[in-house]
């Protein structure tokens, strides 16, 4: 290993988030009849992608601490992958961390928080919103001016940390540019981050961006139907990572331009993708996760696209990880949503959102170079 390739090994192993393989899925490929490429985002440290936003997010707030702060402390209020994702990157910056989640996230997931190394983890609220506001009011003006308050998606540094993903896929991507990306949306941050990127990398106008959400979590979905921001009254999907009562306004933006597509599935389809992945692939997910993999069968990816697929296009699902999961859950969900081993689509099984179109994509100013150069110039700014 040379001095360069040394020194940035040094400087990625700082990162509180690594870069992760794009891997072409034969199994899934021959499921919905186009290449199928896995953005294995399982890979990172907190398990989940959430390692990239949150991770960018709080060394940008450590890096802005005055001088005479010696003991911060960071606070962030999670459905679960976010908090997990904050300890992680709490441990690699060398700074304590508390956790506050709602009472619905299961144990298993609280207790992972705890291994992996939270100075605290609290329960508190039926919501989100509910454990936000406690954390925010009661917890944090403990600690003063050494409180750092960690959201777990709706800031532009959590979006330029995700928009990571994009640029590290159209760098791994072979030969030209991936003809569509699907991703789960909970409160938006992930599929920002995305837009935000495919924007600087000028390819808006040639790749379609699937976001799927689970019923019962879909506010987005809600959103786009009433043309402005909505609060669901409460979330009922089992996907609780999903859980989000109201997307931002810049995800609503971006679901109302014409490279958008949303989907809605029910959880037993979202249980599905999780146990069809974990056969295929050997790859456990929690449903947050699994709902972007049901769209590889029984035809669901060309009900969402609106058309026939081509066996030489190039679709890229975010593996956006997760860490509700285990093998119990796996076989649970799959006897209960036995049904659904059989081969049938039927015209219900998924909800395609019509999404108004609009007469000019609204971008920001883009880079003109060709699309690999500017991949690792802007990769480079992260």
């Amino acid at each position: 290993m040379g001095v360069n390739d040394f020194l940035q090994s040094s400087q990625e192993q700082s990162r509180p988030w690594v870069e992760t393989p794009l891997r072409e899925s034969y199994a899934l490929s021959q499921a919905a009849g186009c290449r199928i490429f896995l953005k294995l985002e399982t890979l990172q440290p907190s398990g989940s992608f959430k390692s990239r936003g949150i991770g960018h997010y709080l060394v940008k707030r450590v890096e802005e601490l005055p001088a005479n702060i010696d003991n911060p402390h960071i606070f962030c209020s999670s459905g679960g992958n976010a908090g997990l994702a904050a300890v992680h990157a709490s441990r690699t910056l060398g700074v304590a961390c508390t956790v506050v989640v709602p009472s619905t996230v299961k144990q298993l997931m609280v207790t992972k928080i705890k291994a992996a190394g939270a100075y605290e983890v609290l329960q508190h609220g039926d919501a989100w919103a509910d454990a936000d506001k406690y954390m925010r009011e009661e917890l944090m003006p403990q600690a003063g001016e050494a409180a750092i308050y960690a959201p777990p998606f709706d800031h532009p540094d959590i979006w330029a940390g995700n928009s990571s993903i994009m640029y590290e896929i159209a760098k791994q991507m072979p030969d030209s540019p991936a003809d569509a990306i699907i991703c789960s949306v909970g409160g938006g941050g992930l599929l920002n981050g995305i837009a935000m990127a495919l924007d600087d990398l000028y390819l808006s106008d040639s790749t379609t961006v699937v976001g799927v959400e689970t019923a019962g979590a879909d506010s987005l979905a809600a959103a786009v139907r009433a043309g402005q921001l909505v609060t669901l009254p409460r979330i009922t999907s089992q996907a609780t990572s999903l859980g989000c009562a109201r997307v931002t306004q810049l995800t609503l933006d971006t679901a109302q331009r014409h490279n958008f597509k949303g989907v809605v599935l029910p959880d037993a389809e979202a249980a599905m993708g999780c146990w069809r992945l974990a056969d295929d692939e050997r790859i456990m997910v929690e449903l947050a996760c699994g709902v972007n993999v049901a769209l590889c069968y029984d035809g669901r990816l060309e009900k969402a696209l609106g058309r026939k697929v081509r066996p030489d296009e190039k679709v890229v699902i975010v593996l956006c990880g997760g860490s509700n999961v285990t093998v119990n859950m796996l076989s649970e969900w799959r006897k209960e949503y036995a049904y659904l081993e059989k081969p049938v689509v039927r015209k219900d099984d998924t909800e395609v959102q019509d999404v108004p179109e609009v007469t000019e994509t609204p971008r920001r100013a883009p880079v003109q170079r060709q699309w690999n150069e500017e991949v690792l110039q802007l990769e480079a700014k992260l």
